[in-house]
């Protein structure tokens, strides 16, 4: 399945799960799909958790949701640094409400609750942000990936195959 065409916003902040950020980059761009590395404006290079850095090509106050066909959130500890950033949050609400794919991975799900974008919606994480997401108002189910219309969601590193999968199905049904 090609992507070719596709724009994929890929948020980044510090402390980042190194394979949830390298993982779906590769694997978008090997589809064919132009994939920007969005951050916080924090600075212009962040570090994952194991200390692998990644440079940003744009920080969220420099896009807009209308640029792309997807909003991709990894995990880690970066999500609870990134949504201390209006313009990230923004940034995963409008392409919520403009029906962009919007996918989250393990801790990302703090975003999607930040987003204020969960009530009525289900969902999966990992297991600690499990009550978050609840009380955001969403049906937590634990499973590989759960897609919820334009929100696809999944747990941690070992579901990135099935995550990535769904994404490009999702684009490529668009």
């Amino acid at each position: 399945m090609s992507l070719k065409g596709k724009r994929i916003a890929l948020l980044v902040e510090n402390l980042y799960q190194d394979l949830e950020v390298w993982y779906p980059l590769l694997r978008f761009r090997e589809a064919g799909a132009e994939v920007l590395v969005v951050g916080s404006g924090s600075a212009r290079e962040y570090t994952g958790k194991f200390g692998y850095p990644i440079a940003a090509d744009k920080s969220a106050s420099e896009v807009t949701a209308a640029q792309f066909d997807a909003v991709v959130i990894p995990g880690g500890y970066a999500p609870d640094i990134m949504r201390r950033y209006p313009d990230m949050v923004a940034l995963v609400r409008e392409a919520t409400l403009a029906g962009k794919v919007v996918a989250s991975i393990c801790h990302g799900g703090w975003m999607l609750a930040s987003a204020k974008i969960l009530q009525g919606r289900t969902v999966t994480s990992f297991f600690a942000i499990k009550d978050d997401l609840e009380h955001a108002g969403a049906t937590f189910v634990d499973a590989e990936v759960i897609v919820d219309g334009n929100l696809i969601t999944s747990r941690k590193p070992e579901d990135l195959p099935a995550f990535c999968r769904a994404v490009i199905a999702a684009l490529t049904a668009r």
